[in-house]
Order: C-alpha cells, then structure tokens, then sequence
C-alpha cells in the first residue's frame, strides 16, 4: 500500500491544532475535522491507513518515560530513549504507552501524536491501577475479604478519578483469576478462591474503574478483565507454568468471573501467560475466538500480556517471531504489549496472504472504536490535564476513603479472652517485628505509590494512644534473616510491656507476579522471634502482613489475638490502629482458606465430595486425609471474628420448596448478646445431595451483611431461585436438575451456623 502524503493544507491545521490545544482545548474542537459519526470517522481513517499505520495501531510499548516503579517492574520499558519513542508516535508505528511519567510526559507524546503524525489518531494511555494510583488502597485480595462490592466499586472509582487526571485512559485492571492454590503469588491481585465473591467484586470493579456517564467522561478510564483464563490454576503454584483442566472446570469456576466483567461492560480483556491444557491463551482461537467472542459476544479489545506473543517460541508453539506473530493474532490477539512484533511482521503477512486484511482492519476497528469510546477524537488531551492532577491527587476524601478500605479489609482470626480491642490508656505496649517500621505497607503491583506517602503502624498507634510513651517499637529481626541482638532487644521489651503487638509476615515483594512459594509460612526469622516473645509470657497480638492464605504454626497460631492485616496501601498504619484500639469493629471474612499445612495446597473449601469421607471425629483410616491432619481448613473462606458476640438460630426456610417460578424464601434470626456492637457477614451456602454429576460439598450462593448493636437482634432474609442452583450436566448443557439440597446459614464455609434442606422441583 503506498503512503499518502498529507496537503499542505492538512500540515497547516495541524500545526494549528497543536497551538490550540497547548491554549485552548475547546478551540481545537472547532480546528478539528468532522467526519461525522465516530464510525464513519474510523472507516475513512481504514480506507487511508498504509499496513505498516495499522499494525502501528496494534502496537502498544512501556513508556520510555516510565513512572514510578514502572522500571523495576517492567524493565525492558527503559530499553528506549523519549525521543525515539516520539519518533514512533510521529510515524505512526505506535498505538500508545503504558506506565508512563504523568499527564506532563502524555502531553508530549499526544501533542506530537495529534500534531505532527500523518492521520493524527491519539495515543492512548495506559497503566497498571491495580489498587489505587498515588493513593493506594488496600491489595485486592485484601478488599475482597470486606465481602462488600460495593466498596470496591469506590476504591475503583477514585482511583480512576485519580488516575485519569494523570493523563490515564486505561487500566489492567481488574484481574480475575480464581486462586485456589497459595503458593501461587498472584492471588494477592484477584478476590480469592471463590466463584461468587469472584464475580461480584469483577462486575464492581469494572463499574468502578469504567464509571457510570460513559468512557468519553474524563474520569473515566477502560478496564481490562485479565487473564484469560486460568492462570490461578498454574501447576504446583508455579507461575507462568502449564495448567491442564477440564472443559466442566473452566465453565464452573474460571469463566464465570470473566462472563460477570462483560455484562458490566468491560472494555478489554487481556489472555493469560500460561498454556490451557495444551494451547497458550495467546495462541488459543477456542478461547479468544469461539468462547470470548462468538460464545460471550464479547466486542473490544484484547491485548496480549508483557511480550505473550513472543513467548510463544519458548512455549514450542512457533519456531520463530514471525510465526508467533500469525499465531497470535489469527487466534484473536488485537493488540501486540511490548514485543513489537505485531509492527515488524503484520504488514508482509498480510501481504503474503497469511493473515487476512478483513482480519487486520477488525483489530485495527476495535482499537480505534476504543479510542473514540474514550472520547479520544473529539479531544485527545480529555484527560491530559496537569492542573487538574494536581488538584485531585490524593485528596483528603480519597485518602479517607483508604483509611476505611483498610480497616473494612482486616480479618479478626482469634480474639482469646477477648484481648481486643486493646485499651488507649495505662497499659504499656510493645510494637516488636520487622513491620513496625515504614516499609511494605502499598504491597506489590502498584506503580506509582510509595511507602514515603503512606502512614506506618509505629506513628498510628502513637498517635492512637493516650501517651505515646508508652509504646515501645523494636524490629527484633529482618524479613527472612535475623538481626544481631534483635531476638534479646525484643524480648526486653516484652518483659517491659504489658500487651506485645507482634507485626510479622511477608514482604510485599513475596507476593505478586513470579513470587511463587513452596513453603506459605512465616519466614524462620521471624518464627524464632515470635517463639522468644510468646516465652516471655506476656499478651500478644500477632499483625499478619500478607498477600495470601498463610500456614501458621507455633507461637504464632497460637497467640491469643491474630488479625490478618495484609498491605492496605497509604492509610496502612491508622486502619489496623482502628480495629486495634476498637474506633471501628472488625468486619472482614478470609477470601481464601488459610491451611493447617502448606502440604495441603491446593485447598479450598468447595472441593468435591469423595466416597471416602472422614466426617466429624477422628481420622479413620482409608479416608480422605492427609497423614497427621484432617481434610480441613485452620482458618477456613468466609472465617471472621467481631468483637461482638452473634449467635445464629431460627432458619426460616417456609415451605422448603424451589420451583422455576418461586424462589425459596430464607430467613436466619441473628443475636448479639455482646457488649459491642458487630457487623456480621451471613454467608448461605447449598449442597446438591445428588446430582448427575458429581458437586462440590458447599457453594456460597449469597452473603448479607447485618450491623447489630449490643444485645440487638436481626433477621437476615435470602432469596434463592432456581437459577442460583444451575449446573452443567454431563454434556456441559446448563441445566437445573430436580432433588433434594442442604442448606446453611452461617458464618464461614466450614461452620454448620444453622442448617436445614429443601426441595427443587
């Protein structure tokens, strides 16, 4: 195709254009060329553009003028100078950026972009926002265990308000993948082992991040629902390694959060990194093609992950580049992040026949229609505004909303005789472990945070108490080495205190992407510390800093107070000193089961029923056990204490009946007979006694969350249609078949809370 040389007409306008923008935005909107509709718009740009302008379009690199972390987590970004990359978006071999510098570095490039490239198509910019942008909210994992998709929903939208600001068109967010085996480190970035919780919190997120006016508003940004699909499923835990699961697995557990992303109008999806039994999700046509698009209906974009084409040679799927490239893009790949290669080897493949120009102008439509989606054409600088990301950058109503996030997202384990909330006055308290200090408190993924901005436990209980005299902080050890004398300096502090608080866990570098673990414990360190501070006899209270389920043992376990506190990003310190000192009561469920042994990943609590149960009691032989332990959880999905003291009693199910036009109606009376007010999460959970194919021994179909006052009581009511009981009989046909179901009412997936049956007919 032969390039078009732009008139001198058109070189005048855009140089005009460029003036304008810098001046006036809204006088650059009367410079602009009207084409009319935005798809004729796109057509004309399809009739004009050479190959080599539309494989440029399906071209998106780390930003040379990178932000924040964004070096040291994508460091091949920093392989090209500013200037070259400006020379890209000039010639058009470039569809956008990622991890970026800032409304002042997208100003730049869009001006060159708009002003200097032949067809003037803006840029997009895009970033990972996985939990926040400069204000950081709590790890998703960790907001998932609020049991609450609707604080999601907020935390997504002010970090997209925050975000867009900065010249922000797009995220890589949210990630959807179920985790079900903890050694894997990227659970931390999804909601946990649950399909429900999986779905309500993708379908708020995408709401959150997309907005509720549309993608042309300027505080909006498009979200990516990644990865596609299974990448929790990864064998042995280990990152980027194969998964090989069934077709019936797939469809019941890993689509469905995927499916709930799309009907809340997810603009892209992103595949996974790992193979699907046999095929890498790149390179997989029945999962981009069949199942996405033709199945879902699903229109947007899909954008491969950092360099997934290329890795296609590694995989053994393509003996070259060029092969890679086909591949990729013939099984529905629009656009190619980072690899370049879509720009090197698109344009001769669709000269020589190997990928079609049909197929070529769709993926080029898709981004373009994106583009316009995002208000783009009528103004490529809607969220290009250094002013504005001044003014709306970490807020005082933002980091607020952090300081509830946070608090709403701590897991109460154990509260043994009560020891919290823990007085503000006239007890002497030792903070002790090497997160006392102000370090990996925003956790992994998070490009343009800092612990420099955040607020660390040590000045929150400080500031918590009535004297800050009395609070004592002492490492005691590193992370995963000792320190000289650290061991003797903490248990002197202990001896001099009355309560310890003891801060341990992981570092946030030991949870996200190729942070895999074979052993989930508390490093030894940190073990030996806390086995040398439980000896010295005093209260302790263990703060469990994590991005995943963890298998505790010895004096940590237990200790008579444990909250898992996680990385809860800038307002960390005054939302843990919230539960602690009782300014807020805890609130929060596990997402994700926290196992007796590292032994037993992968674990989860819906697993199948076996022929060999061991029930309650001892451990049988020949039964479905590991050698030493039961097939249970230590802390189960969906555990979580209150400082108050709620009892369940009265299930209510009318006349146990479920039929295609009535649901069963359920109702669970609910007591606090404590003296602090609790909010309770109630959890319903059904299991079909017998099916045509084999079930899970529970699935969560609801959950409600009910405040109650000390001494209040309270009716939690259900709705369960025939439709909540859908499953795929032997052919993988949706179907919903007639029998009898238990059912529970209660606070965890392992708790019996109260119970009864019904029957579907």
């Amino acid at each position: 195709m032969t390039a078009i040389k732009p008139t001198r007409r058109a070189m005048i306008l855009s140089a005009a254009m460029v003036t304008a923008w810098t001046v006036d935005p809204a006088r650059a909107l009367l410079l602009q060329a009207k084409p009319g509709k935005a798809a004729q718009r796109i057509e004309d740009l399809l009739r004009r553009m050479t190959l080599e302008e539309k494989a440029g379009q399906l071209t998106l690199m780390a930003a040379a003028w990178a932000g924040g972390a964004a070096v040291t987590l994508n460091p091949a970004g920093a392989t090209t100078s500013f200037d070259a990359q400006l020379a890209e978006a000039r010639g058009g071999r470039l569809t956008g950026v990622f991890n970026g510098a800032g409304s002042v570095m997208a100003q730049q490039m869009q001006r060159v972009a708009v002003g200097e490239s032949r067809l003037q198509i803006p840029l997009i910019f895009a970033a990972d926002i996985l939990h926040g942008f400069r204000t950081v909210f709590p790890v998703p994992l960790a907001e998932a265990a609020s049991f609450d998709p609707e604080l999601a929903q907020r935390t997504a939208r002010a970090a997209a308000t925050e975000a867009a600001a900065a010249g922000i068109d797009w995220t890589f967010a949210p990630m959807l993948d179920i985790a079900r085996d903890q050694r894997w480190g990227r659970g931390v970035e999804g909601a946990g082992e649950d399909v429900l919780l999986g779905r309500v919190m993708a379908a708020a997120r995408v709401r959150g991040f997309q907005g509720e006016h549309g993608l042309a508003s300027r505080d909006a940004v498009a979200a990516c629902a990644k990865h596609l699909v299974a990448y929790g499923a990864v064998e042995s835990g280990l990152d980027y390694r194969s998964v090989d699961i069934s077709e019936r697995t797939l469809r019941e557990v890993y689509f469905p959060p995927f499916q709930a992303a799309i009907d809340a109008g997810v603009a892209t999806v992103m595949p996974s990194f790992n193979e699907l039994s046999g095929i890498p999700a790149t390179a997989n046509r029945w999962l981009l093609t069949d199942v996405l698009r033709k199945e879902w209906g699903f229109g947007g974009v899909v954008v491969s992950d950092y360099t997934a084409d290329e890795e296609l040679i590694a995989h053994g799927i393509a003996p070259d580049a060029r092969e890679a490239t086909k591949i990729a893009f013939n099984a529905g790949v629009d656009i190619s992040m980072q690899s370049g290669l879509f720009l090197k080897h698109l344009p001769q493949l669709a000269r020589d026949g190997e990928i079609s120009l049909d197929r070529l102008n769709q993926a080029v439509r898709r981004v373009l229609t994106l583009k316009a989606d995002l208000g783009l054409f009528d103004d490529p600088f809607l969220r290009i505004d250094p002013a504005r990301e001044k003014r709306v950058v970490r807020v005082r109503e933002t980091l607020d909303l952090a300081r509830e996030a946070g608090r709403r997202s701590i897991v109460l384990l154990k509260n043994e005789g009560r020891l919290l909330p823990l007085p503000r006055s006239d007890k002497r308290i030792a903070l002790i472990g090497p997160f006392v200090g102000k370090h990996d408190l925003i956790g992994p993924w998070n490009v343009y945070g800092t612990d420099a901005d955040a607020v660390g436990l040590e000045a929150a209980v400080r500031a918590a108490v009535a004297d800050p005299a009395l609070v004592s902080a002492t490492p005691g050890a590193g992370i995963e080495a000792p320190i000289p004398g650290g061991i003797a300096a903490a248990v002197a502090a202990a001896r001099a205190a009355d309560i310890v608080v003891l801060a341990i866990g992981e570092a946030q570098t030991m949870s996200g992407e190729a942070q895999s673990r074979t052993e989930i414990v508390v490093p030894a360190a940190q073990m030996a510390l806390a086995e040398a501070v439980a000896a010295v006899g005093k209260p302790v209270v263990v703060l469990l800093r994590t991005g995943r389920a963890l298998a505790l043992d010895g004096a940590v376990a237990n200790a008579a107070a444990i909250l898992v506190t996680w990385f809860l990003g800038s307002q960390d310190g005054p939302a843990i000193a919230d539960i602690l000192f009782g300014a807020h009561g805890p609130s929060a469920r596990l997402p994700v089961s926290f196992p007796r042994r590292s032994g037993q990943q992968p674990y989860y609590y819906a697993h199948k029923r076996t022929g060999r149960p061991n029930g309650p009691g001892p451990l049988e032989p020949y039964k479905t056990h590991f050698s030493g332990i039961p097939d249970t959880a230590l802390f189960p999905f969906g555990h979580g204490l209150t400082y108050g003291d709620v009892h369940y009693a009265a299930l209510d199910l009318g006349d146990a009946i479920v039929t295609r036009a009535t649901p069963l109606r359920v109702k669970v009376r609910l007591a606090n007979r404590g003296a602090i007010a609790a909010e309770e999460v109630v959890q319903l959970y059904v299991q079909d006694v017998a099916a045509s194919v084999t079930r899970p021994i529970r699935e969560l179909k609801a959950f409600r969350r009910i405040r109650l006052l000390p001494g209040e009581e309270a009716t939690a009511e259900f709705s369960l249609a025939s439709d909540d009981l859908t499953m795929l009989d032997p052919n993988l046909k949706p179907t919903v078949e007639p029998g009898l179901f238990r059912i529970w009412a209660a606070p965890s997936a392992e708790a019996d809370g109260v119970t009864g049956s019904f029957t579907l007919r």
